[in-house]
């Protein structure tokens, strides 16, 4: 399980991301609501903890954007504001839980295993489509037409990540950082051979053309023809 914590206190956030690291969950730390919005947008994460009182966007703005774009993660807020009608609106824009500060580690830590349960008891999903392809989740298999694709580990995690943000121009740092987990380092290809490799399995058969290149820019997975 991972964790987003969005708190610009620099002692509160290290404090928290220290605590729930040690309960054996894992947990990034950013410090303002522009960065908390666009890494929660992003990555891949179980629960976001979020402060409502923060640099760039307040968490107001950050959790009506998620909700905006359908992230249904869900999230903690922490306020130092302790009234019914900033609660309310929390619940509101789609809070799952509101925290008020200070508060006690051991309480957030149950709320945080509460919504952690809850989450996992959803539904999950099974499988994602673009045109005619489609990827089985549980299975990990890969049909285009009908017809079997054969993908590596890697090729089938950036396949998937590219369903996932279908219709998005990714850079390739984003898709360094989610399929690799590294930096991207520009004087290598390793990017550029994934995707030519993967694309050769997908498309070169096929009238309808999915993974395109954005120059300059990175790549979009979307159905065109020709």
């Amino acid at each position: 399980m991972k964790l987003l914590i969005v708190e610009d206190e620099p002692k509160t956030g290290q404090f928290l991301r220290q605590g729930v690291i040690e309960a054996g969950l894992a947990a990034d730390l950013v410090t303002n609501g522009l960065e908390g919005r666009d890494l929660a947008l992003t990555g891949r994460y179980d629960l976001i903890i979020l402060d409502v009182m923060l640099p760039g966007l307040d968490g107001w703005q950050v959790l009506r954007s998620l909700r905006l774009a359908d992230l249904q993660t869900p999230v903690l807020l922490l306020t130092a504001r302790d009234t019914v009608e900033e609660r309310v609106h929390g619940l509101e824009l789609g809070a799952d839980d509101y925290l008020i500060k200070p508060f006690a580690f051991v309480e957030l830590l149950a709320r945080v295993r509460t919504l952690l349960r809850r989450g996992a008891a959803a539904p999950q999903e099974t499988s994602l489509e673009l045109a005619d392809l489609r990827m089985d989740l549980l299975n990990r298999k890969v049909e285009r037409s009908g017809r079997r694709i054969d993908l590596t580990a890697r090729e089938f995690a950036l396949l998937e990540f590219l369903l996932r943000r279908q219709g998005e121009v990714l850079p390739k740092a984003l898709i360094a950082a989610q399929v690799w987990d590294i930096h991207f380092d520009s004087e290598t290809n390793v990017i550029e051979v994934a995707v030519r490799r993967l694309r050769a399995k997908l498309d070169d058969d096929f009238p309808t053309k999915l993974i395109h290149t954005v120059r300059g820019m990175g790549y979009v997975l979307e159905a065109r023809e020709g």
